[in-house]
């Protein structure tokens, strides 16, 4: 390849990771916009009355998620990489499996079941003869139901990073700290606590950020959040400037997490001072402390997937929709539709970025592409007004060019159509597609280039022969991975989609904002059944990487040593 033709494909590249970053970023800019229009006048009403109240009830859930997915997330990852109980290699992977359901949906099933006409309280009155004023029942509809149902089906994010934290640790440390009489629990807290602090930290901050943008389930328990809030300046009020103004401040949380998870990191100072590590043999627990770990790991999984799916089952086969109808099929099919578009568009745009930064070698071919990435970390509801501002504006502008002109009136072209709901899911999921993309491309080393080049492949035959085919699985599995997330998506779904162009999850909402619980268990098994596959996938890689495996390939022929019993 002559130096031309190098530096036009540098130029190529760079402009292409330049216009997606410029794009991902038009949300954020738009709401940052915002802060500096005057609106019409409600901004100081929302300040004086129900602001106070957002920011109290956001941090009053997220102080109680972080503790939440914190236990929940960090104890069955140690108990499964260190300890051998009864079902150890069932929790293994059944711990993630709360990722395949939704807040809201879980928040609807627990509804229906402990309301006070739900079967709970129902078969409580039944055998006590009591009536609603005799007896206190917890109420799930609060403040603190919620905390524990997000706790429960976002601590697989905790759980992951902490396990692989936990499976990277060197046995050697662990040993030397027992040598020195030191108790289990202080070698958990001391040791291995303070080395999986990043990864801890990390899960955590995907598991806040994914309260914060979370809708349905606040909506549906009557919290007043910033999602919640945004929804109803917007087509409450109609006033589209306080609700770019309230996703600002929602932003600014956001960036806090974020930056939190950053100075963490940094801060951290504790290293591994040796590169012999040495498998784990698990401590075998016996008795009371088997049986304590077999329920403590029991415990999230079947709070945050079980014991909903048995409920939305009941629910379906008992008073649900038909499946089948031709209203569950047209929502299907919107479903399907926007799902599969977004998802082989986030891939190529992936695609395009994976190569820029591969071949490139830019840092502003790199800075690209973690703008491009940052919208996943932005929630929904954020993007959909982020999105709307400057998509409307396009429209009208557009609109009444085309009719002073030719006489054309166009309408809405963006905002009236499915285009800016798309755009706005792939600002939201193209970090998902980008890192795994890029997760893919890592496998291929550069001898393997080289080759390709030595037999007479130019730059696009080499992708063509060599990239595509290895990176096949990786693609495949971004576009899973987006497809499921656009399926479960809420917010922006619900403020962008188009006149009389709702979703499964949308009807799931409306059911369930009618009350009708037990109809709203069929949109939502459908949604869980699409969450299970990818779900299902990662399991199969846990499955595939036991604790131990890796150090037994670092270290071949290691002394598999084992560790006290807690």
């Amino acid at each position: 390849m002559t130096k031309q033709s190098r530096l036009k494909q540098f130029t190529l590249l760079n402009s292409v990771a330049l216009v997606v970053a410029g794009l991902v970023s038009v949300p954020v800019l738009s709401v940052l916009w915002s802060l500096f229009q005057p609106g019409q006048g409600n901004w100081p009403h929302l300040v004086q009355t129900v602001l106070p109240g957002y920011v109290a009830n956001s941090l009053v859930l997220m102080a109680g998620v972080a503790i939440g997915v914190t236990i929940l997330g960090v104890g069955p990852a140690w108990l499964v990489v260190m300890c051998k109980f009864p079902g150890r290699g069932l929790f293994e992977w059944l711990l993630i499996l709360p990722l395949a359901l939704p807040a809201y949906v879980v928040a609807y099933a627990y509804t229906d079941f402990f309301q006070g006409s739900g079967p709970v309280q129902t078969l409580l009155r039944d055998l006590t003869g009591w009536t609603f004023q005799d007896y206190w029942f917890p109420n799930i509809r609060s403040i603190e139901g919620a905390i524990v149902i997000f706790s429960a089906v976002l601590m697989p994010y905790t759980y992951l990073l902490s396990r692989k934290a936990f499976l990277e640790q060197s046995l050697c440390v662990l040993e030397v700290a027992s040598i020195l009489g030191r108790t289990p629990w202080n070698r958990f807290r001391t040791i291995a606590l303070p080395l999986a602090r990043p990864a801890i930290v990390a899960g955590t901050a995907l598991a806040l950020m994914e309260t914060l943008a979370d809708f349905g389930t606040v909506a549906h328990f009557g919290i007043n959040t910033f999602t919640t809030g945004i929804y109803r300046t917007w087509f409450s009020m109609g006033d589209r400037v306080a609700a770019a103004q309230l996703s600002s401040i929602l932003m600014a949380f956001v960036f806090a997490l974020l930056l939190l998870e950053l100075y963490s990191r940094k801060q951290a100072r504790f290293y591994h001072t040796t590169g012999r590590y040495r498998p784990v043999a698990p401590a075998e627990l016996r008795g009371v402390k088997a049986c304590g770990a077999t329920l403590f790991c029991a415990a999230p999984v079947v709070i945050g997937f079980l014991a909903p799916f048995c409920i939305l089952l009941w629910m379906a086969l008992t008073g649900g929709h038909d499946l089948f109808s031709r209203r569950y099929i047209d929502l299907m099919s919107n479903s399907v539709l926007l799902a599969g578009i977004a998802a082989i568009l986030a891939v190529a745009l992936a695609l395009l970025l994976g190569f820029a930064v591969r071949f490139s070698r830019s840092s502003i071919t790199s800075g690209a592409a973690l703008v491009a990435g940052m919208g996943y970390a932005i929630p929904g509801s954020i993007i959909a007004v982020g999105v709307l501002l400057p998509a409307a504006a396009f429209d009208h502008a557009l609109s009444d060019w085309l009719e002073v002109k030719f006489g054309i009136k166009t309408g809405l072209l963006l905002t009236g159509s499915i285009a800016a709901l798309v755009f706005a899911y792939l600002v939201r999921f193209m970090a998902v597609a980008l890192h795994t993309v890029q997760s893919s491309m890592a496998k291929i080393t550069p001898n393997m280039e080289d080759a390709a080049r030595t037999l007479g492949h130019g730059s696009t035959s080499t992708v063509v022969r060599v990239h595509l085919p290895i990176m096949s699985g990786g693609m495949m599995t971004a576009g899973l991975i987006v497809f499921v997330d656009v399926m479960k998506e809420l917010p922006a779904s619900l403020i962008m989609r188009p006149f009389n162009f709702d979703t499964l999850a949308i009807q799931a909402y409306n059911l369930a904002k009618d009350e009708r619980l037990t109809q709203a268990a069929t949109p939502s098994l459908v949604i869980l059944a699409c969450g299970l596959i990818p779900v299902l996938l990662l399991s199969r890689s846990i499955m595939r990487s036991r604790p131990g495996s890796r150090a037994s390939e670092m270290v071949p022929g290691a002394i598999v040593a084992p560790i006290p019993a807690p």
